[in-house]
Parts: C-alpha cells; structure tokens; sequence
C-alpha cells in the first residue's frame, strides 16, 4: 500500500517519465497533509527535489490510486482512463 510504503524520488522520478505527467499530479492536492502544509502556496517556491522530499516523506501525500504497468503509469482513478487502457 501506497501510504505504508512510501515510494522513493527515483522511483516517483521513473513513473513521470513513463506516465508523462507533471509532479504535481502524483500529490493528494485534495488531502489533510496537502492543505495542512499549505503547499498550494509554496509549490512555486519549492524545487523539484523539495517537492519529492515532502511526497517521499509520507504516502498519503500521494494521490491514489496508482497503478504500475511495464509500459504505463495510472494516477487516480478516471473511469474513461482506466476503460481506454484495459478495454
């Protein structure tokens, strides 16, 4: 589980060049910690190192769910994503 086993930087690293996405879709913008943090207002002030740290540093910054693939990453759960690549 995600938020038990906190996935490293390199690893998060690897899923955005696979999956193409920004950094930011990788982080619970909705969830307790983001908000508590107040990172809305300070990801344009943190580099991307910075950013890996927080999301390294506990996986329920991490959006969920996420699905690995050899080719593929999925972020979240999007119903029309999700139907496009196993149907």
């Amino acid at each position: 589980m995600i938020h038990k086993d906190n996935p490293k930087a390199d690893e998060v690293r690897k899923w955005m060049a696979l999956s193409g996405l920004e950094l930011k879709k990788f982080f619970n913008t909705n969830g307790k910690l983001f908000k508590e943090n107040n990172l809305k207002e300070r990801w344009d002030s943190l580099s991307e190192d910075e950013l890996l740290a927080i999301l390294e540093s506990d996986g329920m910054m991490h959006k969920r769910p996420v699905l690995i693939g050899e080719d593929f990453v999925l972020v979240g759960f999007k119903v029309k994503e999700w139907e496009a690549k196993f149907n």
